[in-house]
């Protein structure tokens, strides 16, 4: 409540002061264009000797009476004169254009002169100049003041600015009145206190907090000299204190004065500069180089070209009063601070002081009008104590709600609701609240954020998840990009972040930064840089330009600004939370899908049943083996779904803490032969809890015709291998009766009827020796030798193998061999046994007898081989699986199933093709083609 009072009674203290500076700066103006001063054009000064002429105005009625410097004045008038004060008031006395008679004295001769008095000229030109900075420095501060009077440093401000008013304002007309000496008085004050304040507010701008004995040390040091030289001043006025009231005492103080007030503009400007190169970028830095600029270059000419020559001769020159002209450079660049850079925060003050100034209109006619009515309610005048109390308590407690009410229609005609800061953050939480993705969250608050503060530019930068600590482009608007972006200004760690913002004026303005950085802001044309931070953590940094009016933000802005930064803030992490835990959602059903497709693609039986024998889990493979589906299987008895035997062998390794099997069960189910492994294994919880059992079911089927297949080629190996060991011995007495038949042919003569008997074992002992080197050669299982073959060859060859089982057979064999028949890259022995597996089924297809034809052919560079039988044919079901392993149509023990599957092998290894077409009842037709060596070219 004090502090309120105080503050009160210092707004109306001041506020009356400016009033009375402006009445009296009004009263002067007029007394001082009016009231003309008459002037001899002599600087009397007192001395030893008397009054002496210390300067004398050339073209002067001094100068014209044969004035000299250096003259004593004894008598005016006939009156003798002890001081030079006493000439000054009887020339006003005299009056302008008024004869007075001088009696002087030079070098000790005494002479009377006449002299005609005439107006003092009157610097009019550079007075009303001086007058108009006055005038600009009076409306900064009210601009200040009225609209913003409690911000910080404002009262300081706006004192420099009133003390300045009168300082350009307030010149002594020389009419020695009272109200004159006030002028007087009152510029001599102001030209003492101006350059403290300034300096003081350069001290303590822009809210530098410092211990009381640092303050205290500095009020000394700006306010002591000012207060000695006034007292000084007074002194030498009031002829005090040793003090002599005479023109060179006046000069000697100007003189001081005048260095102290350049010195101080000039140390101000020094600690503005001080600061500007300690502060940080920003708005701040940008007001420090203004306030820096305008103070030295308003104060540096002034010093140079009048303060310094005035100091050092105090005759006046008429250049000097040019210099003048540039302290207008202090209240324009003040100015210019306040209004492009928020000093203050200008619009805000103006907007307010609207409200309170209309505020204040409405009160006062609600005042005069209940005093109207009180006056016409009892008849009676309202001037008294009791109507008028009543009438100013109604009006004081009107006036806070009343001002409220027009504060808030002022906000939304000049910002469009925009610092309806309750409304907007409550706004802003609804949006932030109601979507939890990334990208449509970031576009509501930029959306948001440009309705609010009507910024047309707008970027966030979110972090890298590749790169933490970098920051890339998430979202713009407005915001052109063409090149990629050098965004390592927007380094987290930055200081600027921790105290609140980043701020660059402009792209060329920026210092510190590489030329990639630059480009990043030229393109970007943003200017403010607000962090969005959670836990001490930058999460992201949200962009801005200027607003649609190219206005800069206030500082309620960026303070807005800054607190939905931290509600982005947590926004984005909670975005971010989500869709982390929207992909880890997603890659458990990833992970929970690809452990069933695991499941379903084994091509073994899973099943889990519960304690209680229900079946929870049923895969495809269950299906495929049991006819039962998983809908029906899941919630049913697992004793039901499985045949007898097997539940029952199932049902009494239920009990069992460890896995346990089933080993090639048989059973007939659905019209089928199964033989199955089953695996019985104990399901687990994570806790190591038993709470059911997985059994898995691997079908052998397949498998144990395999073994039964293998075992019976291996039985054929073992005859082959016996076969060839027979040949081998069998050949051995085939060479003897050979030798020894050639020998008694060549004993016998000729003609003896005996040698064609002879001629005939010899030729049936090569037949015999040929056949049983061929079952050698197809025996063998050495390693293949690639050569070029003779295709005609291999098939007699082979023909010649299987001529007697063919023949038993009573099957025909029909040879239809091409000539000339190119050769063929492979292995003859190879190439014999798919032949002979050819004609050995063709050989089993036609029980009763038949008719094998084969052709042989060269076309397109091909060798083809057709092998046609007569024989029961393929039925067409099986004609499709006749080259896989161990497939076969014949009765038990009469195949394996591999003929046609090594076969099939062997012309893939040869480049080779085969085909089957076949007719059941009619026979069947294999048709295989080779490659055929081509020769080379010799040119």
């Amino acid at each position: 409540m004090r502090q309120n009072l105080r503050v009160s009674l210092g707004a109306v203290v001041l506020a009356l002061a400016t009033l009375a500076a402006v009445i009296f700066a009004l009263l002067n103006f007029d007394q001082r264009s009016r009231y003309e001063s008459p002037d001899d054009g002599v600087a009397w000064r007192d001395t030893s000797r008397g009054v002496e002429a210390w300067q004398v105005a050339k073209g002067s009625p001094g100068a014209k009476a044969g004035i000299h410097p250096g003259d004593l004045i004894v008598q005016f008038n006939g009156s003798p004169v002890t001081n030079a004060l006493q000439v000054t008031k009887r020339i006003w006395r005299a009056g302008s254009w008024t004869q007075v008679r001088y009696h002087l004295e030079r070098n000790g001769e005494q002479f009377e002169t006449l002299l005609v008095t005439a107006p003092a000229e009157k610097p009019l030109s550079i007075e009303n100049y001086l007058r108009a900075i006055g005038l600009l420095y009076l409306f900064i501060g009210l601009f200040i003041f009225v609209r913003r009077w409690n911000a910080p440093r404002a009262v300081h401000f706006y004192v420099f600015c009133l003390v300045s008013f009168i300082l350009f304002s307030f010149h002594y007309s020389g009419k020695l009145d009272p109200f004159d000496y006030e002028i007087y008085w009152a510029n001599i004050v102001a030209s003492l206190l101006a350059p403290a304040l300034l300096l003081h507010f350069a001290l303590v701008f822009p809210g530098r907090s410092e211990g009381t004995p640092r303050s205290l040390f500095k009020l000394a040091f700006v306010y002591l000299p000012p207060a000695v030289l006034l007292l000084i001043h007074l002194a030498v006025a009031g002829n005090s204190l040793g003090f002599v009231p005479w023109l060179g005492a006046r000069v000697q103080l100007d003189r001081i004065e005048l260095s102290y007030l350049g010195l101080c503009f000039l140390l101000a400007g020094a600690i503005f500069y001080r600061s500007y190169r300690s502060a940080p970028s920003g708005i701040l830095r940008q007001q420090l180089k203004w306030l820096t600029g305008g103070t030295v270059a308003g104060s540096l000419p002034f010093v140079l070209l009048y303060i310094l020559p005035f100091v050092f001769d105090a005759a006046g020159r008429p250049w000097m009063k040019f210099s003048a002209l540039s302290l207008v450079l202090i209240p324009l660049c003040f100015g210019y601070a306040i209004i492009r850079y928020r000093l203050m925060d200008v619009d805000i003050i103006f907007k307010r002081g609207l409200a309170y100034t209309a505020a204040t209109a409405g009160v006062a006619a609600v005042y005069f009008l209940l005093v109207a009515l009180f006056a016409e309610i009892f008849h009676t005048s309202a001037n008294g104590p009791v109507g008028g109390m009543i009438a100013i308590v109604v009006a004081a407690f009107l006036f806070q709600p009343f001002r409220e009410w027009i504060q808030g229609r002022l906000d939304r005609f000049f910002y469009r609701d925009r610092l309806d800061y309750r409304r907007t953050l409550i706004e802003f939480g609804k949006t932030l609240t109601n979507e939890v993705r990334v990208d449509p969250m970031l576009g509501s608050v930029m959306d948001r954020v440009s309705q609010t503060l009507l910024v047309d530019r707008l970027a966030i930068f979110v972090e890298d998840a590749e790169f933490p600590g970098q920051m890339r482009l998430a979202r713009s608007m407005g915001v052109r990009l063409g090149e990629r972006l050098d965004l390592s200004f927007l380094d987290p760690a930055r200081p600027e972040f921790a105290r609140g913002a980043l701020f660059f004026e402009s792209a060329r303005a920026t210092r510190d930064a590489s030329d990639s950085v630059r480009r990043t802001l030229e393109v970007l044309d943003l200017n403010y840089f607000v962090p969005c931070r959670i836990r001490e953590h930058t999460v992201a940094v949200l962009g801005l330009g200027k607003t649609v009016d190219g206005d800069f933000l206030s500082s309620d802005d960026v303070e807005l600004v800054q607190t939905i930064a931290g509600y982005v803030a947590v926004a984005l992490d909670n975005a971010q939370l989500y869709s982390s835990l929207e992909q880890k959602a997603l890659e458990i059903a990833r992970l929970e899908e690809f452990s069933e497709n695991i499941v379903e693609s084994l091509n073994v039986g899973v099943l889990a049943v519960d304690l209680g024998g229900i079946v929870e889990s049923w895969n495809t493979r269950m299906e495929q083996l049991f006819g039962v589906s998983r809908q029906e299987a899941v919630g049913r008895q697992l004793g039901s779904l499985l045949p007898a035997e097997l539940a029952g062998e199932i049902q009494r390794r239920g009990d069992e803490e460890q896995i346990t099997g089933i080993y090639k069960q048989r059973l007939h189910h659905q019209g089928k032969a199964l033989t199955l492994n089953v695996s019985i294994t104990p399901l687990v919880s994570k806790s190591g809890e038993r709470i059911g059992r997985l059994l898995l079911f691997d079908d052998v089927t397949q498998r144990e015709r395999m073994e039964e297949q293998m075992t019976q080629t291996e039985k054929l190996t073992s005859l082959g291998l016996l076969a060839a060991g027979v040949a081998h011995e069998v050949n051995t007495p085939l060479a003897v009766i050979s030798n020894y038949i050639q020998m008694l042919a060549k004993q016998m003569p000729d003609g003896d009827p005996r040698q064609s008997i002879i001629e005939k074992i010899v030729k049936q002992t090569f037949r015999a020796s040929e056949i049983v080197n061929n079952l050698l050669n197809f025996s063998r299982t050495g390693a293949a030798e690639l050569a070029d073959i003779d295709v005609n060859r291999v098939v007699e060859d082979t023909l010649v193998l299987v001529a007697h089982p063919l023949k038993t057979s009573q099957i025909q064999v029909v040879r239809h061999l091409g000539e000339k028949l190119p050769p063929v890259r492979g292995s003859a022995n190879k190439l014999q046994q798919v032949f002979l597996n050819l004609f050995l089924n063709a050989r089993d297809a036609m029980a009763g007898g038949g008719m094998l034809e084969v052709r042989t052919a060269a076309h397109n560079g091909s060798v083809e081989i057709e092998v046609v039988d007569t024989g029961a044919g393929i039925p067409r079901e099986h004609i499709h699986r006749i080259f896989d392993p161990f497939f076969t149509t014949k009765g038990s023990g009469r195949g394996t199933g591999l003929g046609l599957s090594v076969s099939y092998g062997i012309i893939k290894e040869h480049a080779g093709k085969i085909d089957v077409r076949s007719a059941p009842g009619k026979g069947t037709s294999f048709h295989v083609e080779f490659p055929a060596v081509r020769k080379a070219v010799h040119v």
